[in-house]
């Protein structure tokens, strides 16, 4: 296991003394992550407690502790690890960093669409990256709908992967995002999320990338006014639980949280195509230029990125994604 930092510890320590609780014969179970309320992806998992709280007749609950009340994506992760927190949101691109596999999803135009994506994830090939982490004592329960990122810049448009020559782009802690900039010919700066606007107004880097609704939700676009649609990734968060917090569970509990995690990413992948809707038209009617470049020089420029990848697991991944019509 990896050394947790101290205040990490410091967290585990009291999460331990509630994590998984039985309390008044409820099986508690408590979820943390860095998301606001509003979020289309915290909102799908309050419906999956609500679900969780129906099909147990209040026997099991799930509660929520959102917007980094416990810690950051990284250290809840962490907790999640070590027990002392029972379940987290994580994007599927830093999570490489515990599972290799995941590597996958942050290479570049790995989905011919969004609803190719869907077929994907909801196939034996997307069950199986949710049972990989297991490797890390961690259990994926569903994936959540973050769409597609895109580039948006301070102050020019995005037509072509040359005009990202020696630009500064934020990226996530994810050595696979890193080496798809540089391949685009920009300069990959990993900046928290969380620091990311004050770096953008202070010109620390000269964009980012990222969905539309986080665009909106972030208020990036109030320093950046060109947003082009590239998706060159497309990247979905996963609900982790932790393992040793599965198999404390009754099998009925497991059967109930699974099945309410089940239908909350049903209803989450409507929420999301409705937030990327309002988050293009809000952030136009705000002054922002949204472009569609033609994808065709993006994914040539990344072309020798997966292919570097033939011959390995994640190639013969890359092969069997491609394969789902």
């Amino acid at each position: 296991m990896r050394w947790l930092r101290a205040p990490v510890l410091a967290l585990a320590a009291a999460a331990l003394l509630v994590a998984c609780a039985p309390v008044d014969d409820v099986t508690t179970l408590r979820l943390a992550h860095s998301l606001d309320i509003g979020h289309p992806v915290h909102r799908g998992m309050v419906f999956m407690a609500e679900r969780v709280a129906a099909y147990s007749e209040g026997r099991m609950r799930v509660e929520l502790y959102p917007g980094g009340q416990l810690g950051s994506e990284r250290e809840l992760v962490e907790l999640v690890q070590i027990g002392a927190l029972d379940l987290t949101k994580v994007s599927a691109s830093p999570l490489e960093a515990f599972v290799p596999a995941m590597k996958v999803f942050s290479l570049p135009y790995v989905f011919h669409s969004r609803e190719h994506a869907h077929r994907v994830l909801d196939s034996e090939i997307g069950r199986r990256l949710l049972r990989a982490p297991e490797i890390a004592r961690l259990r994926g329960l569903g994936y959540y709908d973050a769409g597609s990122r895109s580039f948006y810049m301070v102050d020019q448009p995005v037509a072509t992967p040359a005009d990202l020559a020696g630009r500064k782009i934020r990226v996530m802690k994810s050595q696979t995002a890193v080496e798809m900039i540089a391949a685009f010919g920009a300069s990959a700066t990993p900046i928290a999320w969380g620091e990311l606007y004050t770096a953008l107004q202070q010109g620390v880097v000269d964009g980012a990338e990222n969905n539309p609704p986080s665009f909106y939700r972030s208020r990036h676009y109030e320093t950046c006014r060109y947003y082009a649609l590239n998706e060159h990734t497309t990247v979905p968060d996963i609900l982790l639980i932790s393992l040793r917090s599965w198999e404390r569970l009754e099998p009925e509990e497991r059967r109930w949280l699974q099945r309410a995690v089940d239908e909350s990413v049903v209803y989450q992948r409507e929420l999301w195509r409705e937030a990327t809707q309002e988050a293009l038209a809000a952030v136009s009617a705000a002054g922002v230029v949204v472009t569609r470049p033609d994808k065709r020089p993006f994914m040539d420029a990344v072309a020798g990125m997966k292919a570097a990848w033939d011959g390995t697991p994640v190639g013969d991944m890359l092969r069997a994604i491609e394969a789902v019509e």
